[in-house]
C-alpha cells in the first residue's frame, strides 16, 4: 500500500502537475499543524524555506483540496483552517471560551444528521461541520 505522500504525488502526476519542494512543504505543514490557517501554514513553511511566498501557499492549499488531500473548515471568524485527509472524517467542537478545537467522530452527531435528512431532506457535509460552545474544562 502506498503512503499518503506517494498517493499525493501519484495524483498530482496523473493530473499533469509537477511535484515541487514547495508543494511538499505545504502538505507537510498541513499534516503537522492539523488545523491551520493559510498564514499558519505560510509561517511553518517559511521556517524551512524562506523563499516561499504566501501566494504559493494559497495556490497549493487550493490544489490539495481539489485533489482530496486536504480540506478547509471554518472554526470561527476570519480565515478558514485546513487539515489533511490522512485522518478519518470528523466534526469540530470549538470552545468559545478557551478556543480549543476537539475532533469527534461523526456518529456523535448522527441523530442530528438523521433528523435533518428526515425532516428537511438536508444532506449534511459532516466534514465541514463545526459546533461552537463551551468545553467541559471551561464549564467546570
Amino acid at each position: 500500500m502506498a503512503s499518503p505522500g506517494e498517493d499525493w504525488q501519484d495524483e498530482l502526476r496523473a493530473r499533469g502537475y509537477r511535484i515541487t519542494p514547495q508543494r511538499q512543504l505545504v502538505l507537510d505543514a498541513v499534516r503537522v499543524l492539523e488545523h491551520a490557517t493559510p498564514e499558519d501554514v505560510y509561517a511553518h513553511v517559511r521556517q524551512r524555506s524562506p523563499g516561499v511566498n504566501l501566494s504559493t501557499v494559497y495556490r497549493t492549499l487550493e490544489l490539495l483540496e481539489e485533489i482530496g488531500m486536504a480540506s478547509h473548515t471554518h472554526l470561527g471568524h476570519g480565515a478558514p483552517t485546513y487539515h489533511s485527509h490522512d485522518k478519518p472524517e470528523h466534526v469540530h467542537l470549538v470552545c468559545r471560551s478557551c478556543k480549543t478545537v476537539q475532533e469527534v467522530a461523526p456518529d456523535l452527531v448522527g441523530s442530528l444528521v438523521d433528523t435533518l435528512k428526515d425532516r428537511k431532506g438536508f444532506e449534511t457535509d459532516v466534514g465541514h461541520l463545526t459546533v461552537f460552545g463551551i468545553c467541559e474544562e471551561c464549564t467546570s
